[in-house]
């Protein structure tokens, strides 16, 4: 017992050592002959830094450095990190928090830091060079003047929303105090990061400077006297809005009404941010100070943040896996895209401007090579004419986009990404055609949404190089991508197509080959419950709604007018061919595709988008060509709880199968490829949080009112039995 006591001493002896090594690099402070300190963060270890509650006591020590020595007139804030400022604190320690208190103290602490750096006799001024993120934003906020390079590295936020929490460091005080605060509020609602020029723009930073002279313009800014600021600069119905009692209330209730119409009440963090900037400027800035720490840590607690916390830890692991553990991709120098159509013009478009390779598109037709490059060069323009990105990196950019109606300039490419229709024949030749005209390296990688690849490598001669590389449109939004290996795809063929999607700006999950693969085989029962629904009577507006409020981004009847019936029509017979009735689609649904009917493509679904109306409402003829006069007896909840197990089920069943590696690839898979409710944390988590049995009952009850269609998977039954959990 002495023995394992000592060896338990000796361990947290050397944690102690490590920390305090850590603390004591952290941060360098280096004092020049012209009384400009200069104040040097980076963290030994990481990448990026990140702020940690242990620095504190650092910080604390280095300021009183800076008191003590009267010959420092000024300090400069900078990192000692080539990519980054600050990329925001280190939230993996909220999950020591037990309670809501806990994480406001860890908030107060952080608020404390920042207002001693403000209230410092001697001017700061950060200099800020890459990500100025969260924690690392609220410490540049705290400095008297703000200094940042033009380079693209460089983005300010606030994203700690999409952590389904709230700036709890005084950035929900500073920023609106600094710029509009209607600018500050749509950052901090959204979490979307700013580029530099936005920043000066905004009045976030006082200069943009190149990076080589970012130093000393900060050194030079350091010998000014701290400014005195008179707020931004308002136009009359800015100033209406945001200076007077009147305004502020209506500025409010309308930011109130607007962001439950977006959450429809699922996300809690938009409404206590705003919460906190209201208070901020009604009761002063040490209330909205309290409040905002009172409100970070009741987040930290909340169910939603926890599960978007996890999907943060998830995608950020497996940003270091490979396709296969231990096997290295190919290098990788040139792609081919087979195929000028939106899907391939997408494809295309995110190796060039994301991956930086050169893309060589092949159409059979000039055309089609012209309007997937004119994709490329119309999102680039519109960032051109926005201020996001010089002329000069967009020339840069469509230089590497180049189309042939033959094969020349494909022989050297490493991958070629087949985006041509579905169709097994057209498929399978263009493999062929591929080896043919190829290097005996190239890896054929199809973006097939439905196909085996196991039967489009039939015929290959090199089928350990046939992949699948399934994206989702668009593609240049999407961020999915299915790698999909079949028995013979070899580990180097799995490994460096996971390295190109990654490359490409895209979270890959390794899926099993089979019909439909992962994310389309649990949409479909889905698609098709939704599709019952409707010809029981329900209205289309109710239905979507529905889904809507449990939190898809849209319903799934507007889903599949998006995606397009026709191809709904496709992919629903080869899931029915494997995996048998349950993947039965009602026959009902053969009126709509012989009333030519193909959704948003050809403007004739199941909403209308004559006119001006453009989708957002329900065509009516459609009730009459179904047979269904509509009326709602269903609630929202019963509608969703519906839709929903069906999806839960078939996700249960593609884990049981080894469709997906684990749980975390199929709530990533299903949360950024069909917009599974984030604050949920995927199906799997969300099995989690219900509870297995209770999944389990409520799919027996379905089963008793509609049939075995919603028998529950022997998975589901037997890790109820045995009282287990996914998490």
């Amino acid at each position: 017992m002495e023995s394992l006591e000592s060896v338990e001493n000796m361990t947290t002896d050397n944690q102690a050592t490590d920390l305090e090594s850590e603390i004591k690099t952290a941060f360098t402070l280096d004092v020049r002959e012209d009384g400009v300190a200069i104040l040097t963060m980076d963290v030994p270890g990481e990448s990026m830094n990140t702020l940690k509650v242990e620095f504190a006591e650092q910080i604390e020590s280095v300021l009183q450095q800076i008191n003590a020595n009267s010959s420092i007139k000024g300090v400069v804030v900078i990192s000692g990190k080539d990519n980054s400022f600050v990329a925001g604190a280190d939230i993996s320690m909220l999950a020591a928090c037990e309670t809501a208190e806990d994480a406001t103290s860890i908030a107060k602490g952080g608020q404390d830091m920042f207002q001693r750096i403000e209230d410092m006799p001697v001017t700061f001024v950060a200099a800020i060079h890459g990500p100025a993120l969260g924690g690392g934003l609220e410490l540049a906020l705290a400095c008297h003047y703000r200094v940042c390079s033009d380079d693209a590295k460089t983005q300010l936020g606030l994203p700690e929303v999409q952590l389904g929490l709230l700036p709890g460091s005084g950035g929900t005080q500073r920023l609106p105090k600094l710029i509009s605060v209607q600018q500050a509020m749509k950052m901090m609602l959204t979490g979307a990061s700013i580029r530099a020029k936005q920043a000066k723009n905004y009045g976030i930073v006082d200069h943009m400077v190149p990076q080589s002279i970012l130093l000393d313009v900060a050194i030079e800014m350091a010998k000014k006297p701290k400014p005195k600021r008179n707020g931004p600069k308002l136009d009359l119905m800015g100033r209406f809005l945001e200076n007077t009692s009147v305004g502020r209330n209506l500025m409010f209730k309308q930011a109130r009404k607007q962001t439950a119409s977006k959450t429809q009440g699922n996300y809690p963090s938009p409404e206590l941010i705003i919460d906190c900037i209201e208070t901020g400027l009604s009761k002063g800035f040490k209330k909205g100070l309290e409040v905002e720490a009172k409100h970070f840590g009741h987040l930290v607690m909340s169910p939603e943040s926890a599960a978007l916390r996890s999907l943060f830890f998830a995608t950020t692991d497996m940003k270091k896996e490979t396709g296969v553990e231990g096997v290295k991709p190919a290098s990788l120098k040139k792609v081919g895209v087979l195929g000028g159509g939106l899907m391939g013009g997408g494809i295309a478009f995110v190796t060039a401007t994301k991956a930086g390779l050169p893309a060589r598109i092949k159409d059979i037709r000039s055309e089609g090579i012209a309007n997937a490059i004119k994709y490329s060069f119309d999102i680039l323009n519109k960032k051109v004419k926005r201020g996001f990105m010089h002329k000069s990196d967009m020339q840069k950019q469509m230089a590497l986009l180049t189309g042939s109606v033959d094969y020349a300039g494909f022989s050297d490419a490493d991958v070629v990404i087949e985006a041509v229709f579905e169709d097994l024949t057209l498929k399978q030749n263009m493999v062929a055609e591929i080896e043919a005209n190829c290097a005996e390296h190239t890896i054929f990688a199809s973006n097939t949404s439905s196909i085996p690849i196991t039967q489009i490598a039939a015929k290959a001669k090199r089928p350990e190089q046939v992949i699948g590389l399934h994206y989702f449109s668009p593609v240049d939004k999407m961020p999915l991508a299915e790698v999909i290996a079949h028995d013979k795809t070899s580990d180097l063929t799995i490994s460096t197509t996971v390295e190109l999607a990654k490359k490409q700006g895209k979270t890959p999950i390794v899926v099993k080959d089979g019909a439909g693969f992962y994310v389309n085989r649990i949409l479909a029962p889905y698609m098709n419950e939704a599709a019952e629904v409707l010809l029981s009577g329900e209205p289309i507006a109710h239905i979507d709604r529905s889904l809507v409020k449990f939190g898809f981004p849209v319903g799934p009847v507007k889903l599949l007018d998006e995606v397009g019936i026709d191809v709904g029509a496709k992919i629903g017979p080869i899931l029915e061919a494997q995996f048998g009735d349950r993947f039965a689609s009602n026959p009902g649904f053969d009126k709509i595709l012989a009333d030519d009917r193909k959704g948003k493509k050809n403007k004739r679904g199941f909403y209308d988008y004559s006119g001006k109306k453009l989708g957002k409402e329900v065509d009516s003829s459609i009730y009459t060509l179904l047979g269904i006069t509509p009326a709602s007896k269903m609630s929202h909840e019963q509608i969703a709880e519906r839709c929903v197990l069906l999806m839960l089920n078939e996700a249960a069943m593609c884990l049981d199968e080894g469709v997906v590696r684990n749980a975390r690839d199929g709530d990533i898979g299903a949360i950024f490829g069909i917009g599974f409710p984030p604050f949920l944390g995927g199906p799997f988590r969300y099995m989690h949080t219900l509870g297995i049995a209770n999944v389990v009952a409520r799919l027996e009850h379905y089963q008793g009112l509609l049939g075995n269609k919603f028998t529950p998977a022997d998975s589901l039954k037997k890790m109820a039995e045995e009282g287990r959990s996914f998490y």
